[in-house]
């Protein structure tokens, strides 16, 4: 059976004059939407405050987008001093996935230490919501063709033909694997997981640390299907930074489960001292 569709979308949805309005920005709208509203709620369920919700948001929101295009530029650091004009252009994509984590953890520890809001149930709080945003923002990267994978003789594959996507010209007309469809997919596949676990007697902050863990996991695999830059060992850029996520995602889930055992083994002892 052939499933190969032909993705012939203008990423330009209407423009005025110099202004562009994109399909990548409509994702990513929709998607910072969706999270914070997610957010939101869970941060009520979890009894947080949230009287100062929407600065948390706002400075989370702000430090992902920077971190995330922080680390588009460094991985295409030539480009970018060629033309540092295009640095501020978001508009034509150019948003790193890792970089959104790194830059929204650090962004999320200072607003939270700002407004006096528990920092590990917060991200816990966070982390559903954030990985819901990656797959729906991939529906931007999709059409845009900046996420694009390699050429395939598979029958499920993308065929990009429209001259004004981002996918390389050499892969016009070509099938290529549908890398957006797989990421996408294993986005929602860790939200439902994340949304299984919530509700478990968990200690704070293991959420996040399982998120970081099952992306890195599954980014590691679905980056065979792309083409990307080969740093070491016969691995992608991409799967070296996926390897250092899950031993950080994994050390932190076992740190936190022995911390909550030392703090439950601790007043036992002194109850048996007494």
């Amino acid at each position: 059976m052939d499933l190969r569709f032909t993705i012939d979308i203008n990423p330009v949805i209407f423009s005025i004059g110099s202004l562009e309005f994109r399909w990548y920005s409509l994702a990513i709208m929709v998607a910072i939407f969706t999270a914070v509203w997610f957010v939101g709620r869970e941060f009520r369920r979890k009894g947080l405050d949230d009287t100062n919700f929407g600065n948390i948001a706002l400075v989370t929101i702000v430090s992902g987008i920077l971190g995330a295009r922080l680390f588009h530029i460094i991985d295409r650091l030539d480009e970018y001093l060629d033309d540092p004009a295009s640095i501020i252009n978001f508009q034509e994509g150019g948003l790193a996935i890792y970089g959104a984590v790194v830059g929204g953890f650090f962004g999320a520890a200072l607003a939270t230490r700002i407004w006096k809001v528990p920092f590990l149930p917060a991200i816990d709080a966070i982390a559903p919501g954030l990985v819901l945003a990656q797959g729906i923002g991939r529906f931007g990267c999709l059409v845009n063709g900046d996420a694009w994978g390699a050429p395939t003789d598979s029958p499920f594959a993308f065929v990009y033909t429209n001259p004004d996507s981002f996918i390389p010209n050499r892969l016009l007309n070509v099938p290529t694997h549908p890398y957006p469809i797989y990421d996408m997919v294993m986005n929602f596949a860790i939200f439902g997981v994340l949304m299984w676990l919530r509700t478990r007697p968990l200690p704070n902050g293991s959420l996040f640390a399982i998120f970081v863990s099952l992306y890195a996991f599954g980014r590691f695999f679905i980056s065979y299907v792309r083409e990307e830059r080969v740093w070491f060992w016969g691995l992608q850029e991409a799967q070296v930074i996926a390897i250092i996520g899950m031993v950080l995602g994994l050390f932190a889930i076992r740190w936190l489960f022995s911390r909550r055992n030392e703090d439950r083994v601790a007043p036992r002892m002194g109850a048996a001292a007494s």
